[in-house]
């Protein structure tokens, strides 16, 4: 399974790599810009990648527009519950510009749309044999093997457990759904304390334990620990033609904002993907 890299220019985080053909602004620092922009143009020529794709407070967007960036999601209060967060795209290759399945990502849309909240799905049900609680490191090899089996690429090493050790060590939450003391599907919220935002992502469930509604137990159950750490807000960033992960989202309340066009490798191809959000004030 490959991966892309992750650095650092300056205090900003920034991943980039062949498998997702593009440079990943995940965390713009004030004192880094409007220089930075400078930084990212130039590791996308040097290495001829597609798409620069940036996260980043509204108080730098008409940085990002003069820079030729435009606005593919808005999320307000993203950061510290009060400022608007965009995700910005810049195109280096004509073709990548081009929205392919546009149609498909219209439905799913469409059909989350159709679909009002419904209460949370519980984590733990009596009688049930899946046991959904939070991961521990002493879990990594076990969790690794399930990401290798649903996995054939993904823009993060999640398929090695040296990584997820240590990501679990830092800001990053993991939950499984358990059955016989294996994991049959996984989660985590990577979380900023000093954005108060967290990011629901590395779902995974194993094929023979699908249609259970173990994803959406999964993120009851890190929104619930999300919201015990004082994180204001929820959001994630779904494959736009996943049916199943963006009616997750939809029916547990959460707000698109967004498409991404051909935004992130995952399974082998280059795929566009849908932002989500939604506020945790109400958790407990």
């Amino acid at each position: 399974m490959n991966s892309d890299r992750t650095i650092t220019i300056g205090r900003s985080l920034i991943q980039h790599g062949k498998s997702s053909d593009r440079v990943y602004l995940m965390s713009t620092a004030d004192e880094d810009m409007p220089g930075l922009l400078n930084e990212l143009e130039r590791l996308a020529g040097q290495d001829d990648y597609g798409k620069i794709f940036a996260k980043a407070p509204a108080r730098w967007g008409r940085e990002f527009a003069a820079a030729g960036y435009r606005v593919e999601a808005e999320v307000p209060n993203f950061y510290q519950g009060r400022e608007t967060g965009l995700f910005l795209g810049k195109y280096l290759k004509e073709e990548r510009m081009e929205m392919t399945a546009s149609e498909e990502i219209a439905a799913v849309l469409d059909l989350c749309a159709q679909k009002q909240a419904s209460p949370p799905a519980p984590a733990n049900s009596p009688g049930d044999d899946y046991q959904v609680r939070l991961c521990t490191p002493a879990d990594c090899e076990a969790m690794a093997e399930l990401y290798r089996r649903v996995f054939l690429s993904y823009p993060f090493p999640i398929h090695d457990p040296e990584f997820l050790r240590r990501t679990m060590a830092q800001q990053v939450c993991y939950a499984g759904a358990w059955r016989q003391e294996r994991p049959t599907a996984l989660a985590s919220a990577e979380f900023s304390p000093t954005a108060s935002h967290a990011e629901m992502t590395d779902f995974a469930t194993a094929p023979e334990d699908r249609g259970r509604r173990l994803a959406a137990r999964l993120l009851t159950s890190l929104e619930k620990e999300m919201a015990a750490r004082g994180i204001k807000l929820a959001y994630t960033i779904a494959r736009a033609l996943s049916h199943g992960m963006n009616l997750s989202f939809a029916r547990a309340g959460y707000r698109h904002a967004g498409t991404l066009v051909n935004n992130t490798q995952i399974c082998g191809r280059i795929e566009s993907m849908n932002v989500w959000y939604k506020p945790l004030a109400n958790q407990g």
